[in-house]
């Protein structure tokens, strides 16, 4: 073809430079693209990788406006942008997805909730907080164990606490701070689930398996695909609920609505995400079509890709940074763990190691959920602290006990 008859490729400009954009610039390769990114720091695991960087943060609507120029469309690594630096980018033409009037039931917990419920959406029961007696008088009634939430900004366990009773002198604290907060039933808990869904500017849709998100201290350790003992028809509703929030919160990309299963088998919703998200990490070599790839197609207006499963287990583990960096490197971590599990998929995102912080995760795929899970969590725990925690030996390939026997 003539060049003059050839249009230039779409650009994607992604509002922050973490590992979600990371990955995501990783997809845009493959359909010929580069990402560009806000990058609030050149050591930004995206920064690292991604030719197309331009430095600033989202509150500085200067640094957004000269981001966004010559953007086929605007979107996020993370919600923390102002409305109104969002609203002011719509108002100049910027194509911005998800807009500003959705993404805003991600950023503020409490309009979400309030939208959820008056949609008849399952939430748990809610209030808002000015003062330490709003606490009190909800936890009354609905106590005594609730739950505590800042309004925006909390994720990972951070901006939750889990309270005993109405604890004036933390809630106090948090409102002179300026922490706006909001109080929530403790919800009888079997499970936490998850499910992703990608919709495209004219309401073509793709919904993934729902999945189960295994969490410790707070914080996601592992995602089962798709979610154990789930029933299919439940597990349906959670697909078609999710559906059903992308378009009536007009939602252009992904959304991930973090559930809870209570133990009478009941889901209500948790959370909302407008962005990759953790829970869909499997996606990449668990699906046919990444969240990844998805989100860019969505975007792009693009027809939506396929979102079946490439195994019947999948498993995502979170590497977490140790509590004591490990004395081995990075790179000697992985030459042991391919030697022990070829199979096993990894991504490190370029962060410096500390304590509870997502520095990767690894990807396991197989025909038997407690096997996969098995080897997914034994490769994260590896490449954690550069310790086998069934005392495998990388000089034997048998437990360091059995080792010393042969």
């Amino acid at each position: 073809m003539d060049a003059s008859d050839s249009r230039p490729l779409p650009v994607v400009g992604m509002v922050g430079a973490g590992q979600l954009a990371r990955m995501t610039h990783q997809a845009a390769i493959a359909l010929g693209q580069s990402l560009r990114v806000l990058a609030a720091d050149p050591g930004d695991p995206a920064a690292l990788v991604t030719p197309d960087v331009r430095p600033g943060r989202p509150t500085d609507l200067d640094a957004l406006r000269a981001f966004a120029r010559g953007t086929s469309a605007v979107t996020f690594d993370h919600e923390q942008v102002p409305q109104e630096n969002l609203r002011a980018l719509v108002a100049e033409g910027v194509r911005v997805h998800p807009g500003p009037d959705a993404l805003l039931h991600a950023q503020d917990k409490l309009v979400m909730r309030r939208r959820l419920a008056a949609m008849g959406v399952p939430v748990p029961a809610f209030a808002e907080v000015g003062a330490p007696a709003d606490v009190e008088r909800f936890a009354a009634g609905h106590g005594p164990r609730v739950v505590l939430k800042a309004v925006r900004g909390g994720y990972d366990g951070r901006g939750v606490w889990l309270l005993d009773g109405p604890a004036p002198e933390l809630v106090e604290e948090l409102l002179a701070a300026g922490t706006p907060l909001m109080v929530e039933a403790a919800v009888p808990m079997r499970r936490e689930l998850a499910a992703q869904v990608a919709r495209s500017p004219y309401g073509q849709a793709a919904a993934w398996p729902v999945v189960e998100t295994v969490q410790e201290d707070g914080q996601c350790v592992q995602v089962l695909v798709p979610a154990p003992g789930l029933d299919e028809d439940v597990a349906a509703g959670a697909q078609q609920l999710a559906l059903r929030l992308a378009a009536e919160l007009g939602v252009t990309g992904l959304l991930a609505v973090e559930l809870f299963e209570r133990t009478d088998g009941v889901l209500v919703v948790n959370e909302l995400a407008m962005r990759p998200h953790n829970s869909g990490h499997w996606t990449i070599e668990g699906a046919r079509t990444s969240q990844f790839e998805q989100h860019l197609r969505a975007v792009l207006d693009y027809p939506l890709g396929a979102t079946t499963t490439t195994a019947p287990a999948v498993v995502m583990a979170n590497v977490l940074g140790a509590a004591e960096p490990p004395a081995m490197s990075v790179d000697e971590r992985l030459h042991h763990l391919f030697a022990r599990f070829p199979d096993v998929k990894v991504h490190v995102y370029g962060k410096a190691e500390r304590p509870a912080r997502k520095v990767g995760h690894v990807t396991a795929l197989g025909a038997d959920m407690a096997d996969v899970r098995r080897r997914a969590a034994l490769a994260a725990a590896w490449l954690s602290t550069a310790e086998w925690p069934d005392g495998w030996s990388e000089h034997t390939g048998a437990p360091e006990r059995e080792a010393q026997h042969v």
